[in-house]
């Protein structure tokens, strides 16, 4: 699944939206429960935590590829994080800062559900929307000017390394949706009743900008894609296809990690496992 991943600069425009895989769904199925199974190795371990980093446009397939890749899984081992428009409470700290509270412990899976990237990438197409967090420093849209987007490129970067560098192993997945997929899916929202009350006229809005979105992406992909915290641009749309990509990339990348075994037991546990059946038999 290398192909998917960034390790130079990229452009968006030169990679598919629609691959598709033959049995993606069996393959899936497969997938999966060996991640199921990798994940309470991971919880016995307790040295290292995973973060799983969703973004797209609306419909790129976030929510549906969460419910079926990680269906295996324990449901100690994973929790799942949907960040939506900032509280009161988050606003009055920084704009990691509920982010970092979310992070997963060690031993877990931890998914977010748009990111912290959210900050380069709606803030940006919406400067307007940075005076809200009250900022010594940002009095006018005119201050939200190219430097305070580098400084927030390094402070993510920071982030993300500093995490890395205490165990925490980062995944960040682009669901690259073609504009036309984006409107099949959205008419479906409209002509669905039980999928209605996910269409919100605010996605027409937002769709009127996707040629700014989409450079603010690749933007923020080219420069916080690291070593120790890559981005994958995954084909969305089609989604069967899509969720086998990330699964079978999460699951190829974790299976290099070989320091990851289950603890063995103290020595005198170990010696005396015989006694111990003997006395629960004995009962």
């Amino acid at each position: 699944m290398s192909d998917y991943k960034v390790s130079k600069p990229i452009a968006l425009k030169d990679f598919e939206t629609k691959v598709v895989i033959d049995d993606a769904k069996k393959k899936l199925k497969d997938v999966r429960k060996d991640l199921g199974d990798w994940q309470n190795t991971m919880y016995a371990h307790n040295k290292y935590a995973v973060l799983v980093c969703l973004q797209g446009m609306d419909t790129a397939g976030k929510d549906s590829l969460i419910r079926e890749v990680f269906k295996e899984f324990n449901v100690r081992g994973i929790e799942v994080q949907s960040f939506k428009v900032p509280t009161d409470l988050e606003r009055d700290h920084d704009y990691l800062w509920r982010h970092y509270i979310a992070l997963p412990a060690r031993g877990k899976f931890g998914v977010f559900n748009r990111t912290h990237y959210e900050n380069v990438l709606v803030t940006r197409v919406h400067p307007e929307y940075i005076l809200g967090e009250n900022l010594p420093d940002v009095n006018t849209v005119e201050d939200v000017n190219e430097a305070f987007w580098e400084q927030r490129f390094e402070q993510i970067n920071n982030f993300e390394k500093h995490i890395a560098q205490n165990g925490t192993i980062i995944f960040k997945f682009f669901l690259n949706l073609s504009k036309d997929e984006q409107k099949n899916r959205l008419l479906r929202r409209l002509e669905k009743q039980e999928k209605n009350w996910k269409f919100s006229p605010s996605d027409l809005k937002e769709r009127k900008l996707w040629d700014a979105y989409q450079d603010c992406y690749e933007d923020a992909i080219n420069k916080t894609s690291k070593p120790h915290a890559p981005w994958y641009v995954i084909p969305a749309d089609d989604k069967p296809t899509a969720r086998y990509i990330v699964a079978k990339t999460i699951y190829d990348e974790l299976m290099k990690y070989t320091d990851i075994v289950e603890p063995e037991l103290d020595d005198d546990i170990k010696a005396n496992l015989e006694a111990y059946k003997k006395q629960l038999s004995s009962e």
